[in-house]
């Protein structure tokens, strides 16, 4: 299913997650889980904006970072520009529900929850009330979204591709399937610097220090979670078929 917004921004107010939705609890060890992540995660913070040119490109190859992506065409002046990739042991189908229900409030980030999610642990399982998907859909960064505190579902092809957005940012998303089941996840990451705006050097800061390590760790964590539920579903395939006649 193609859908496009025409790369217009509404504004338009949406429930940060659907009614019924259940976030994990936060508790001590999951805080005491989260903390040892951004600890972990301390070098790259620190060292990213010395190895800006080689994190930019983190995972993908060179044809990946060459190759066309939905929303190139919107923010042609883009200080900030990242290709980044990974290869999950799983189908686009089964990639794809991971995408769609990213947010706060929703699924979460599935990065470090302490500094992108408030805490609130990011789903490892797929949430069926969350799987809507529809252009103009806040995806929020913050408990309290707003035009500029949350991307917006700018297009989609399920499951090939997906594009979020915000004034100053565009968040691609594709999916490629490899032989074997398994999919090539590539994202791209565009931001303007807007210079006359008063909060532009936190924008700049998030980009050039928290922007690596926090993808990495998202793209792994997609990759971690999809491929634990394949797992699932192929051991529960294995068990329906030895269960069934004939089965021992």
């Amino acid at each position: 299913m193609r859908t496009t917004s025409g790369h217009r921004l509404e504004n338009q107010t949406e429930p940060a997650a659907r009614a019924g939705h259940r976030a994990p609890p936060i508790t001590a060890a999951a805080l005491l889980r989260q903390l040892g992540d951004v600890i972990a995660d301390v070098p790259l913070f620190l060292t990213a904006p010395l190895l800006r040119h080689w994190h930019r490109t983190w995972g993908a190859t060179e044809e990946e970072v060459a190759s066309t992506m939905p929303g190139d065409d919107l923010l042609s002046r883009a200080q900030y520009r990242c290709t980044r990739a990974i290869t999950i042991a799983a189908t686009p189908d089964e990639v794809w529900p991971w995408l769609v229900q990213v947010g706060v409030r929703r699924g979460g980030f599935y990065a470090d929850d302490l500094l992108d999610n408030f805490a609130r642990p990011s789903a490892r399982v797929i949430v069926p009330e969350l799987q809507d998907i529809h252009i103009g859909q806040w995806l929020a960064m913050v408990p309290s979204p707003s035009e500029r505190t949350a991307f917006r579902v700018d297009g989609f092809i399920a499951p090939e591709w997906l594009l979020w957005r915000t004034p100053n940012r565009t968040f691609a998303w594709r999916l490629r399937p490899l032989p074997g089941g398994r999919t090539r996840l590539v994202t791209r990451l565009q931001t303007v610097y807007e210079w006359s705006r008063p909060l532009v050097l936190l924008t700049v800061l998030l980009m050039e220090v928290g922007d690596f390590p926090m993808m990495r760790r998202m793209l792994r964590g997609i990759r971690d979670r999809a491929e634990a539920e394949h797992r699932r579903r192929a051991a529960g395939s294995r068990g329906a078929l030895a269960g069934g006649p004939g089965g021992s």
